[in-house]
C-alpha cells in the first residue's frame, strides 16, 4: 500500500539531547493496517516550509507492546529530523505510511537460538524492537548486543536497555563501545569496525554459538562487521543488515552510452493499489521514481538513496538496472524486486508492480 494515513502524535519523549521517541495513537479501525513486525520502519510525511518532506524511521517497540513508536535522531542539516526534534508535540498529526521492511527473521517459541547484534548510534532503533520481540517470543533464545556510541550521554534508550537487561539477566548480554569516553576494558573503547568486531569474536563472542546476526549503523561499520563475521565462519545468509537513512551514501548516476539508432524512450507501467498507470520516459536520464513523480503519479518513496526500501517493487515485464542497493536482500533481487528510486529502464517497455509483497 502506498497510502498515507493521518495519525495523531500521542507522546514525544526526549531520549537524548538530539533524539526523540515518538508514539502514535492508532485508531481501532487502523490497528490491522499498522500491525508491524520487529525491525520494520514507518515512512512519515510532513509539509515543512511549504515543502513535502518524507523520511523513514524504524519502529523501536516490541511486537508484543502493540505500541507504534519510532525514534528520530537529529542529523546535521536534516530538514525533517531537526523540525521533528524542535516542533513535534503531542496532539499534532503526521501522515504515516503502514509498516514496511524485512529486517527480521521468523520467530518460533520452540527456538533455542543465540542471536547477535551490532548497532551504532540511532542504529539501535530497529535492533531494540528485534531484541525485545525475540526475547519475549522465544523463551529459550539468547541475545548478545554490542552497541557503539560517542559517550554515555548519547546512548539512545539507555534506561530501556538497562531495564531489559534486568528482566533477562541470563539471556541478554549487553556491552557498550564508546569512542569518546574511556572505559576500563580497552576492547570497549573506540569505534565499531571490522577489526573491532574481530577482536570481540576472538576474546568475547564464540561465533560457533551464533545462529543469526543483525547489524545496523553507518555503511562502513555495517560492511566491516559483516565481513568480519563471514571471515570468522558465519554464513552470509545468517547476517541481516540495515543501513539507517542518516548514512545514505552520496551517489551520482552515470548515464550509459546509447548506441545510434537505439530507441531512447521507454513506456513504463506502474501498478499501485490495484491501478495500472503508464507514462513515457527517457531510458537513462532519470530514475523510474523521478520520472513517475514528474508524470504526476503519487509514487511511494522516502529516502531516494536506495536505503529504506519504501519504493520497493517487482519487475513484471522488461528490464531495469539499479545504480545502488542497500535495502534489498540477494534473494529479493533474484525474485525480480528492485528499488524504483535507483532503477533505470533497459528495455522499450517496463512493468513494475508495487503491490506484490513477496
Amino acid at each position: 500500500m502506498s497510502k498515507f494515513y493521518p495519525l495523531t502524535v500521542a507522546g514525544v519523549r526526549h531520549e537524548t539531547r538530539d533524539a526523540i521517541a515518538v508514539t502514535f495513537d492508532v485508531p481501532a479501525e487502523l490497528k490491522e493496517t499498522f500491525a508491524y513486525q520487529q525491525g520494520q520502519h514507518l515512512t512519515l510525511r510532513a509539509t515543512i516550509d511549504g515543502e513535502d518532506v518524507r523520511r523513514s524511521y524504524s519502529i523501536c517497540s516490541a511486537v508484543q507492546d502493540k505500541l507504534l513508536r519510532v525514534a528520530i535522531k537529529r542529523t546535521p542539516g536534516g530538514l525533517f529530523s531537526s523540525w521533528a526534534n524542535e516542533s513535534l508535540k503531542p496532539g499534532m498529526t503526521l501522515d504515516v505510511m503502514p509498516p514496511m521492511g524485512h529486517f527480521n527473521v521468523p520467530l518460533d517459541p520452540a527456538n533455542e537460538k543465540h542471536y547477535l547484534a551490532f548497532a551504532a548510534g540511532s542504529g539501535i532503533t530497529p535492533i531494540l524492537s528485534i531484541i525485545k520481540t525475540t526475547l519475549a517470543a522465544e523463551p529459550g533464545s539468547r541475545f548478545t548486543l554490542v552497541y557503539g556510541n560517542r559517550a554515555t550521554s548519547s546512548v539512545i534508550f539507555r534506561d530501556e536497555l538497562t531495564d531489559l537487561k534486568d528482566s533477562y539477566l541470563e539471556r541478554l548480554r549487553l556491552v557498550y563501545v564508546m569512542s569518546r569516553e574511556q572505559q576500563d576494558i580497552d576492547l570497549f573503547n573506540g569505534r565499531i569496525t571490522g577489526n573491532k568486531c574481530a577482536q570481540f569474536l576472538k576474546h568475547w563472542i564464540d561465533i560457533d554459538e551464533i545462529d543469526m546476526a543483525f547489524i545496523c549503523g553507518p555503511e562502513e561499520m555495517m560492511h566491516g562487521v559483516s565481513a568480519a563475521l563471514q571471515k570468522a565462519g558465519l554464513p552470509k545468509e545468517c547476517i541481516r543488515i540495515e543501513l539507517f537513512a542518516a548514512s545514505i551514501p552520496k551517489h551520482e548516476h552515470r548515464p550509459r552510452k546509447v548506441e545510434a539508432g537505439v530507441q531512447h524512450q521507454t513506456e513504463v507501467t506502474v501498478i499501485m493499489d490495484g491501478n495500472a498507470t503508464s507514462f513515457s520516459m527517457d531510458k537513462d536520464k532519470e530514475s523510474v521514481l523521478d520520472a513517475g513523480l514528474r508524470a504526476g503519479l503519487d509514487m511511494r518513496y522516502s529516502c531516494k538513496g536506495g536505503v529504506c526500501s519504501t519504493c520497493r517493487c517487482k519487475v513484471m515485464e522488461g528490464q531495469v538496472e539499479m545504480d545502488v542497493n542497500y535495502a534489498l536482500e540477494d534473494y529479493e533481487v533474484a525474485r525480480g524486486f528492485v528499488l524504483s528510486c535507483q532503477s533505470f529502464p533497459l528495455t522499450d517497455k517496463v512493468v513494475l508492480d508495487f503491490d506484490i509483497a513477496e
